[in-house]
């Protein structure tokens, strides 16, 4: 059987593979919980590394800079037993669970006009400080590492909409996008000079992954989070002119947005990206449909209902894990096995266990 690096590699070049690699992403709480459920330890009671206990054939290795304009800053608001609320360095308070996963509540936030932006933010962006991009010497290792294991090895890390939500917060973000398009210009400008100096660093101190990820949200519950009119001519600019970068490198690009996507999926191969992740069913993706239009230019990873793994029953779960491949395969998908979003505390371990078993009895190609 060829390795996953390899089967994923022939995939995303549309040459042939001769098995479906396999890959997902559980959260940090479904771990502990699944430490009570019999999944294996360390000395410490921690998890073991997931990716290596359930042989997924995508790892990340690297990436995830400090973008915010305020470096390395990190300031404590409000903290008990359950929660910690703090200020970011883009100057904006967030309140975070401690003990279980979630994404963080919009408490305030400071960066809500392009004078503030430019005043007090954007001037910290430059000159260019080389501590953004963090230890590469442990993303060399944790590349060497992957690649001994025969896995596909990426770097990863937003881009411009998950840091000007981040940034601005809702509000000020969608009133910008309708009335000061050139401030969301401005921002996005600035990201991407920032990133390309980044992962140019990265690259020449940790080498280069087989690919890269970029996790940007762009919808929710059967809608987009903003027009595709104005995702055309404000965001998805600054993706292509990343996706080339990154192309130019050989590298190819996947791009994850939870939530609704089909109205962008014209905008998503446009820009050149290669894969896309994770197709939520739930939101209203149908990733059939998307293979159906698109299958030849993109490579797909996810798109299996996480209802499926969360209904505890095994002859559930046995039914929709084959369909699923068998449905794929019929397709002609360019596919790698995973969830539709991420692995939830919904899910019991030995289910999960078992759903895998049912994927390896159907991965051959």
């Amino acid at each position: 059987m060829q390795t996953g690096r390899e089967a994923i590699n022939n995939l995303i070049h549309s040459r042939a593979a001769d098995h479906v690699p396999g890959f997902d992403s559980p959260w940090s709480d479904t771990l502990r919980k699944w430490v009570g459920q019999g999944m294996p330890a360390d000395e410490k009671g921690n998890p073991v590394d997931a990716a290596e206990h359930f042989g997924y054939e995508m790892v990340g290795c690297g990436g995830w800079f400090d973008w915010h304009p305020r470096r390395g800053f990190s300031e404590t608001i409000e903290e008990t037993d359950e929660w910690k609320i703090t200020r970011n360095g883009s100057g904006a308070v967030l309140k975070y669970w401690k003990n279980k996963s979630g994404t963080p509540e919009h408490i305030d936030f400071h960066m809500t006009s392009r004078d503030i932006w430019e005043r007090e933010y954007k001037p910290l962006l430059s000159p260019f400080d080389r501590q953004r991009v963090g230890d590469t010497a442990a993303a060399r290792a944790s590349l060497a590492r992957v690649r001994s294991q025969g896995k596909w090895a990426f770097f990863g890390s937003t881009l411009v909409w998950e840091n000007m939500r981040a940034s601005m917060g809702d509000y000020a973000m969608y009133m910008a996008l309708v009335e000061d398009p050139d401030w969301v210009h401005d921002f996005c400008r600035s990201m991407v000079n920032l990133y390309k100096q980044c992962y140019s660093i990265l690259f020449d101190e940790a080498g280069l992954p087989d690919g890269i990820w970029i996790y940007e949200d762009l919808g929710y519950k059967g809608r987009l989070f903003c027009s595709p009119r104005v995702l055309e001519e404000l965001v998805f600019p600054y993706f292509k002119e990343m996706v080339d970068f990154f192309h130019d490198r050989g590298l190819p690009v996947i791009f994850h947005s939870c939530g609704y996507q089909e109205e962008a999926l014209q905008l998503i191969v446009q820009a050149g990206f290669d894969g896309l992740n994770p197709m939520e069913v739930k939101a209203g993706n149908d990733i059939f449909k998307f293979v159906e239009r698109y299958g030849d230019r993109l490579m797909f990873v996810g798109g299996l209902d996480e209802r499926i793994l969360e209904s505890h029953d095994r002859a559930i779960i046995r039914r929709g894990v084959t369909s699923f491949i068998q449905r794929m395969k019929g397709c002609g998908a360019r596919f790698v096995y995973g969830s539709d979003h991420s692995l939830s505390t919904n899910i019991d371990y030995g289910d999960y266990v078992y759903s895998l078993e049912v994927y390896r009895e159907h991965r051959g190609l």
